[in-house]
């Protein structure tokens, strides 16, 4: 995952996000900019891995500051550049204090 991670903020860093649509208008609804979303991936720590998300496999980072923010993007390997999912800001509904272990169903 260490060498995953390295590859995805190295994509982020030379500009290789794909930014999709729909998070576009999510983040905007939620007042989340994009220069938030890439500190988030560049320094916040990754929380779950979805490996068997298709077509590519995906991952979830939290970020906790200035506030708490998660991030979900999609890493393609063969391409080297992420595809941003979505962004919001968790909640102490779905996710334990810290916002980094979801909460029993």
């Amino acid at each position: 995952m260490e060498q995953t991670l390295t590859a995805i903020r190295a994509a982020v860093k030379e500009g290789r996000i794909l930014w999709k649509r729909h998070a576009l208008e999510r983040m905007l609804e939620r007042g989340i900019s994009r220069t938030m979303v890439k500190r988030a991936i560049l320094d916040g720590q990754v929380i779950e891995t979805y490996p068997d998300d298709y077509p590519t496999p995906s991952l979830l980072i939290c970020y906790l500051e200035p506030e708490p923010l998660h991030v979900v993007l999609a890493w393609d390997a063969d391409g080297e550049d992420c595809h941003l999912v979505t962004a919001y800001r968790p909640d102490l509904e779905h996710f334990e204090p810290g916002f980094v272990r979801r909460r029993p169903r």
